[in-house]
């Protein structure tokens, strides 16, 4: 095993689909001759052809609305939004088709497209670069929705996601893609977590907190401060956020008694709000205190000299492990 950084990890496991089965292929602005934005595409099309990973016009829509059609077909295609903003103008085609195909065929047209998104901001970039608008897509039936926070995720979850024969709308956290991890290549996708599937990456007996995505190396080392403190804190990574792993988040928080949820979104009507939700209606008689959250405030992104005190930070999540502990 070796270091891998998350950006890399997504390369090799799309090179792997791309391997593994002829009638995957890749879509999106700019990645195949450049590679992508963030170079996750990079070396791809030279390896395997520009009729497999295709250059496309500045058209989002059009990305996806082909990609629908290529499904219909037989294809896997894997779309690339460059930022998270801009799936706004493919958004109808998402929910108004690529969602809805297979229950209105009955079963008979099976929908296997990934939307890959970089999501979230803490990259000194400005709006329309830096969103997070994951609620949107796990609230609409007949997607699913996960996010990847480190490499060894990323490089299984991207190939799992590629088998579905459902749509699955993939969040990359872009502030992430340059950190290392160790990532073992050899090990078979058979052992990997499942794609649906929560982990707790850091046990702990006094609080939960909840986390996908940037989120979760933010709670580890909140985690962290707070063990010198004498306060064990259990961090479980979400991963999927339609559908929920449920067993594995409420048997955490049965098991700590108290819980915080930290997402980049706005907390109002966030990921958070469902999480809370069915954690109070599964878990109230084993709860010690309310459930907080912690997460971006309800104003659009803002300039980005002014992003890092409007991210969730250290400082804020271990505000929010404190009020939780003091009740």
């Amino acid at each position: 095993m070796a270091p891998v950084a998350i950006a890399r990890a997504l390369n090799m496991g799309l090179r792997k689909a791309l391997e593994q089965d002829p009638k995957v292929i890749i879509m999106g602005e700019d990645v195949g001759k450049l590679g992508g934005v963030f170079r996750v595409t990079d070396g791809l099309q030279k390896d395997f052809g520009d009729d497999r990973v295709m250059d496309t016009p500045l058209a989002e829509s059009g990305i996806i609305g082909t990609a629908i059609g290529l499904a219909m077909r037989g294809y896997r295609p894997i779309c690339e939004i460059q930022f998270d903003g801009f799936v706004f103008p493919a958004y109808d085609q998402i929910v108004s088709q690529l969602a809805k195909l297979h229950y209105r065929s009955q079963g008979l047209v099976k929908m296997p497209v990934v939307v890959r998104i970089p999501f979230g901001g803490g990259i000194g970039a400005v709006e329309h670069h830096s969103e997070s608008p994951e609620a949107l897509f796990a609230h609409v039936a007949g997607l699913k929705v996960v996010a990847c926070s480190n490499a060894a995720d990323a490089y299984t979850m991207i190939q799992q996601a590629v088998t579905s024969d459902d749509p699955v709308i993939f969040f990359e956290p872009k502030r992430r893609y340059w950190e290392k991890a160790e990532l073992d290549v050899d090990a078979p996708l058979t052992d990997a977590v499942p794609l649906h599937a929560a982990r707790v990456v850091r046990p702990g007996r006094h609080l939960t907190l909840l986390a996908y995505g940037p989120m979760v190396k933010t709670c580890l080392d909140a985690a962290k401060v707070a063990a010198d403190e004498g306060h064990e804190i259990e961090v479980v990574d979400v991963r999927s956020l339609s559908p929920i792993d449920w067993p594995t988040v409420t048997e955490s928080v049965r098991h700590t008694g108290r819980c915080v949820v930290v997402h980049e979104a706005q907390t109002f009507l966030g990921m958070g709000s469902e999480l809370a939700a069915r954690i109070t209606e599964r878990c109230f008689y084993e709860m010690q205190a309310p459930i907080l959250r912690v997460g971006g405030f309800a104003t659009p992104y803002p300039p980005s000299r002014l992003e890092e005190s409007f991210l969730p930070d250290l400082d804020r999540v271990l505000d929010a492990v404190d009020r939780c502990l003091s009740y």
